[in-house]
């Protein structure tokens, strides 16, 4: 149950990350700081992805 829990939380901030990148990209025009917190925020959302989707696999 608990993994569970820690792979929603996961997959929650995942989409956060991911909502903050569009943003980011959205606002960036040709701003190079609007392109790094866009890479940065879709690197965080991949990992944290990757941790969610690992906490929903059964062993």
């Amino acid at each position: 149950m608990q993994r569970q829990a820690l792979g929603f939380l996961f997959g929650l901030i995942a989409v956060i990350f991911a909502g903050t990148a569009v943003a980011a990209v959205l606002g960036a025009g040709n701003s190079a700081k609007g392109w790094v917190i866009a890479a940065a925020s879709l690197a965080l959302a991949a990992w944290l992805g990757s941790l969610a989707a690992s906490a929903f696999r059964r062993r």
